[in-house]
């Protein structure tokens, strides 16, 4: 289903270590023992003890918008103390572009910073700040201990995005919300970071790394829980609700320009063989790529590749790609991965929608790359021949495989999603209304009718 309705910071201390003490303080709802709370006198904790990693990616407008959090962090730091903490970009940490899945990371950070840092704080491109209560709020916790902190959160029903892990009670797992910020103490780093070296990872497939993480932390039981932080919060920054938080969200997606028009985008719906001769999605996806390129297709600047049960909201989408140049190999869409930690390869999955400039296009057709069969998946053949070409796809959190049950309901309470995908136990109408529908935040330059599509 294609959508075209309606879519889209008292006085200054200038010292030269800044400390936060603390004679009481409690970490929150969901933490450990009592005896591991924290600290109770003299808990001093200096801002250089902190690393800020912000989960950016390659692409040069994530740069942008990770280097601007970067900025933000530092001008605070700055005001605080003369010596500020490191606050680094993922995507500059290593050259192994799977790396995003921070665990093959670990002996890195260990290493770095094991010996002089007291906590590793990840943060993602959308996630404010408000670095006084940040210091205030990690200072509540014993430093020489294990922690894993974060915003949690939980399963309604049993998902195959995790697996359907813990089926008889899906919600008794708690795992971070990303854009909330989410901490580790270096304890853990460091313990973990053995680990990785002495037990090489062995997941296959990264699908949804959050609870990932989440799951590897825990250990079936001999690492810690997720312990709550109500301070970490993804309520938007002008909030009454957001008076206590350390960490805020910028809730609504970036409009960069105007929104990219419907004639610059070229929809090519997958269907099943019911409907159609040609088998498997891999044959189908580059009879696709073959025919963007053709002379009977006009010259469009944008491939959007979905499913027939792919929901989507064709406005929301083309706000989303006012920020990106289709004359530069872009690959958009929600980000999977593939023996990561083995020098595997990202791609983008099908089910939510594969978004392609011209430029991509092209270089994967000159490329030679190709099906190895008509039923190989589409997705992962396209990510084996991204990786080979250097190409790196990019995630929007936006982009889901899965139906709004699937996901928490916490997660996509901040989120404006851009599309979903299955049709099974749901009403298709019904939640394409509910969470596709109606944008107040983007105008209305035309309908799916005046947009370019076909089906293959």
């Amino acid at each position: 289903m294609l959508s075209s309705s309606v879519g889209v910071a008292g006085c200054l201390l200038f010292l030269s270590v800044f400390h936060i003490n603390f004679a009481t303080g409690s970490p929150g709802k969901g933490s450990q023992s009592q005896d591991d709370m924290h600290v109770i006198h003299n808990n001093q904790l200096d801002l250089r003890e902190i690393v800020f990693i912000i989960q950016s990616q390659s692409h040069y407008f994530h740069v942008r918008q990770a280097e601007r959090r970067r900025a933000d962090l530092l001008k605070q730091a700055h005001s605080l103390t003369e010596k500020p903490p490191e606050v680094l970009l993922l995507h500059d940490l290593s050259d192994n572009e799977g790396d995003w899945s921070i665990l093959p990371l670990l002996p890195y950070l260990s290493y770095s910073f094991g010996k002089n840092s007291s906590w590793i704080v990840f943060l993602e491109e959308e996630t404010d700040v408000k670095m006084t209560k940040l210091v205030q709020v990690l200072a509540k916790f014993d430093k020489n201990k294990e922690w894993f902190l974060g915003k949690p959160l939980h399963d309604q029903e049993s998902t195959i995005i995790h697996h359907y892990a813990f089926a008889e009670n899906p919600s008794v797992f708690k795992y971070p919300d990303f854009a909330a910020a989410w901490a580790l103490s270096v304890p853990l780093v460091v313990r973990l970071a053995n680990k990785v070296k002495d037990e090489p990872l062995k997941s296959d497939f990264t699908i949804d790394l959050k609870h990932e993480v989440a799951l590897y932390i825990w250990d079936n039981g001999k690492g810690p829980h997720l312990t709550a932080v109500p301070e970490l919060c993804t309520e938007p920054g002008d909030s009454p609700q957001a008076r206590h938080c350390a960490t805020t969200l910028i809730s609504e997606p970036p409009l960069c320009g105007e929104p990219v028009i419907t004639e610059d985008i070229f929809v090519a719906v997958k269907t099943c063989r019911k409907f159609h001769s040609e088998r498997g999605h891999c044959g189908k996806t580059f009879a696709i790529l073959q025919r963007f390129l053709s002379s009977s297709v006009p010259n469009t600047k944008w491939l959007l590749v979905v499913d027939d049960d792919t929901l989507i909201s064709l406005p929301r989408l083309r706000v989303l790609l006012s920020c990106y140049d289709s004359s530069q190999p872009v690959c958009l869409g929600e980000r999977y991965g593939y023996g990561l930690s083995q020098g595997g390869y990202s791609y983008i999955t099908g089910g939510g929608g594969m978004v392609f400039s011209r430029e991509a296009v092209v270089r994967l057709i000159n490329s030679g790359c190709k099906c190895y069969s008509n039923d190989a998946p589409d997705d992962m053949v396209l990510g084996m021949c991204l990786n080979a070409l250097g190409l790196p796809v990019t995630h929007s959190p936006l982009f889901h495989q899965a139906r709004p049950e699937d996901y928490a309901g916490d997660f996509l309470a901040h989120q404006v999603p851009i599309s979903f995908h299955k049709h099974w136990n749901i009403d298709p109408v019904a939640v394409f209304n509910k969470w596709l529908k109606d944008d107040l935040w983007a105008k209305p330059l035309g309908g799916l009718n005046q947009s370019i599509k076909t089906e293959l």
